[in-house]
């Protein structure tokens, strides 16, 4: 469940930056505002015609602000307009003011039926979107594990990034289809191909568990670095592991370290004890029993059963 919420969270950012993708940037600041507001109004003529794509342009403006007052409920308004023509476009935005409730009454159910006629015509927002609706409980739609799988594949096959590393995850676990790591590595490749952090780090523990894929400690090396290196503290953890046990990697306890502590500074539990654990048995840094009862208490502050039994043995010395 919390899963497929931080997906749905996902789509919903991703929807937004789709959406000022799709629509244009914002104009330079060099065009005054004489020019904006010609823009406008011969924009507003062809959109009083019936022109759709002026209605979804009008929109624009009046989410943003160009060339009049920024007024979401207008934008409501002539998105609707684009969207009852069928625009697809204004659809997946009319989709994504309806779950945010910008200009309009916030409304699950209505953001579902207007991703679906935007996810129908082949775009790829509304079907990320659509998908991660179904993937959650109680989002304005039924929960349906297949349906979800069936709008992540649709987008994954236009070359999404994100929906490619959704449907992996449905395939790694089974569900909405059957579990298959080896679809699951597939999918995580294509993903992970596109630098996606979230399917290089998956991709990774594939490799280094030789689920799907023959087990290769230097190929799950590989994919933890890259996402290592964008700050997953995932992979970052996974990484100082392999460094520690000499996986893939030649043993280096510095190396280790040096990755424990950038995810233990973005809050990762595991990587805190581990780094615990480094300072307590002066294995990569200086001996230090200090920084050591400190990384541990973050650890065991956040529920570590492992790191709390630390902090008794070292009271006990």
């Amino acid at each position: 469940m919390k899963k497929a919420a931080r997906a749905l969270m996902r789509a919903l950012r991703l929807g937004l930056k789709g959406t000022a993708l799709a629509q244009g940037t914002a104009p330079s600041a060099q065009i005054n505002n004489k020019k904006l507001a010609a823009n406008f109004r011969k924009t507003l003529a062809a959109a009083e015609r019936g022109e759709a794509s002026a209605q979804n342009r009008l929109g624009v403006m009046y989410e943003k602000g160009w060339g009049v007052a920024q007024d979401d409920a207008q934008a409501a308004a002539w998105y609707s307009k684009a969207a009852d023509q069928g625009l697809a476009q204004a659809q997946f935005t009319l989709g994504f003011i309806y779950m945010t409730g910008r200009g309009v009454a916030q409304s699950d159910v209505q953001a579902a039926s207007w991703y679906r006629k935007a996810a129908e015509q082949g775009n790829i927002a509304a079907q990320y979107n659509l998908a991660a609706m179904y993937a959650t409980d109680g989002r304005g739609i039924v929960r349906d594990d297949a349906q979800a799988a069936r709008w992540y594949r649709k987008a994954a096959d236009q070359g999404f990034a994100y929906a490619q590393y959704d449907l992996g995850v449905m395939y790694r676990d089974g569900r909405g289809v059957a579990r298959d790591a080896a679809q699951a590595v597939l999918w995580f490749r294509k993903a992970a191909r596109q630098g996606n952090a979230l399917a290089q780090n998956d991709l990774g523990a594939l490799y280094a568990d030789g689920s799907g894929v023959l087990r290769d400690d230097a190929e799950a090396v590989a994919w933890f670095r890259k996402a290592a290196e964008q700050g997953h503290a995932v992979a970052q953890t996974n990484l100082g592991e392999m460094y520690e046990e000499g996986k893939g990697v030649a043993q280096d306890d510095a190396q280790a370290v040096r990755w424990y502590r950038e995810a233990a500074d973005q809050g990762r539990v595991s990587a805190q004890f581990n780094l615990g654990t480094m300072y307590r048995d002066g294995r990569g840094v200086e001996q230090d029993d200090a920084q050591a009862i400190r990384w541990f208490h973050m650890a065991a502050d956040r529920g570590d059963v492992d790191a709390q039994e630390a902090l008794r043995r070292m009271e006990r010395r």
